[in-house]
């Protein structure tokens, strides 16, 4: 069985479009979400984005750590495929 897979990310609600990709200071993953950062609403367009991007369904993907900040650790559970590989060529992009 795979093992989760964590990661950083630093989330931008009330984005004008959604992207999941760059790299935000000690290299956290970049997710732009047009979701306001009200009642959870950008967690839940986090996770969405995430999943799409990892190809992994919505309710793989968790916010283990930040619920209320910009700065969160996410999880990927169950980790899929090639997760690193991924993860890498987003924080590039």
């Amino acid at each position: 069985m795979a093992e989760a897979f964590r990661f950083g990310v630093r989330v931008k609600p009330g984005a004008k479009r959604e992207a999941v990709g760059g790299r935000w200071g000690d290299g956290a993953l970049v997710v732009a979400v047009a979701a306001p950062a009200v009642e959870g609403k950008a967690n839940e367009a986090v996770r969405k984005a995430l999943a799409k991007a990892f190809g992994v369904r919505k309710q793989d993907v968790e916010v283990v750590a930040g619920e209320r900040g910009r700065d969160k650790v996410v999880q990927v559970d169950p980790a899929p495929a090639g997760a690193a590989e991924v993860l890498a060529r987003l924080l590039n992009g």
